[in-house]
């Protein structure tokens, strides 16, 4: 739907946002040696990651993660690229505001231009690699913030409130774990390639964008075994809990039982029992009764069950 192009120094770096079948048409006139079915996969919803080695170029599929704040998950942005000896396409949703950030820079500062597409495509397009890859762990701390609050509230909060943050916070790492995990074969392989248009200096440099994702992915990994760990702390709570009450539920049940029976007994249709006609009968009955649940409670005291 949006496509904007930038050249500098014989290379053209094309950002394409939500394509559609006229853009994907307008790339193939310009491009005509790109494969049919790489085009196809522009347009084609969540491809899995993945790397096309051309003889031209390079068609590299990956995911980054998007904070969707309405539903308190981080969901997949795909963005495909599709680098070149002169050329650079990024396709994507426009969602990803480290790169759309970036690309604003290179449209607007003639130095930042020069930084970033100086060097040509394969240069550029380790850029924008390595800033997505580092836009992941603002997000990554955001999930450390919400692990910390279920932490310092795990005690103290409704039971009921902190199993839904857990909940929400377990699904949003799992989608994170999801995501990272599926990344890192990808640079591994950016770091391996020895396709002609790829520099071997840039062998180092996708090096480092591996351990930045190996970082981020053991980031994850200990936020989903906390996770897990204060979803069986925040059930054992729960639990407790709920003994707790059952326990006092049944204490007062057991203590009711010797009252109904009395109270049964003397509520019977019978001419003769005891203290019937007795002038003072119903006290000496009641004091009977509460005399019952007195020593009751105290031996359940004593047994430490109350």
């Amino acid at each position: 739907m949006t496509t904007v192009e930038i050249t500098h120094n014989r290379f053209t770096w094309t950002n394409i946002i939500a394509p559609d079948a006229d853009d994907v048409e307008r790339l193939r006139l310009a491009q005509p040696y790109i494969h049919p079915l790489n085009l196809e996969d522009l347009t084609s919803p969540l491809e899995r990651p993945k790397i096309d080695e051309q003889d031209e170029y390079l068609f590299v599929v990956m995911h980054f993660p998007v904070w969707d704040a309405a539903h308190r998950l981080s969901r997949a942005s795909e963005i495909e690229f599709i680098v070149g000896r002169n050329f650079l396409v990024t396709a994507h949703d426009g969602t990803l505001k480290a790169l759309n950030q970036l690309f604003e820079r290179c449209q607007q500062d003639a130095d930042e231009r020069q930084k970033i597409m100086g060097r040509g495509a394969n240069d550029a397009f380790y850029v924008i690699v390595d800033v997505l890859v580092d836009y992941i762990f603002p997000i990554l701390r955001k999930v450390d913030g919400n692990i910390q609050a279920i932490e310092e509230d795990i005690f103290t909060s409704d039971a009921r409130q902190i199993i839904q943050d857990i909940a929400i916070a377990r699904r949003d790492i799992i989608a994170l774990r999801r995501i990272i995990r599926h990344q890192v074969p990808i640079v591994e392989q950016l770091e391996a390639t020895e396709h002609p248009i790829m520099r071997e200096e840039l062998e180092e440099y996708f090096g480092d964008t591996v351990d930045h994702l190996h970082k981020a992915r053991d980031i994850i990994d200990e936020n989903a075994e906390i996770i897990t760990g204060l979803s069986d702390t925040a059930n054992t709570l729960a639990n407790h809990r709920i003994n707790e009450v059952m326990r006092v539920l049944t204490v007062i049940s057991v203590i009711m039982l010797p009252l109904t029976l009395v109270s049964g007994i003397y509520g019977m249709n019978f001419e003769v029992l005891p203290l019937d006609n007795h002038p003072f009968g119903f006290l000496v009955i009641i004091g009977l009764m509460v005399t019952l649940a007195v020593s009751m409670l105290i031996y359940f005291r004593r047994r430490h069950w109350l």
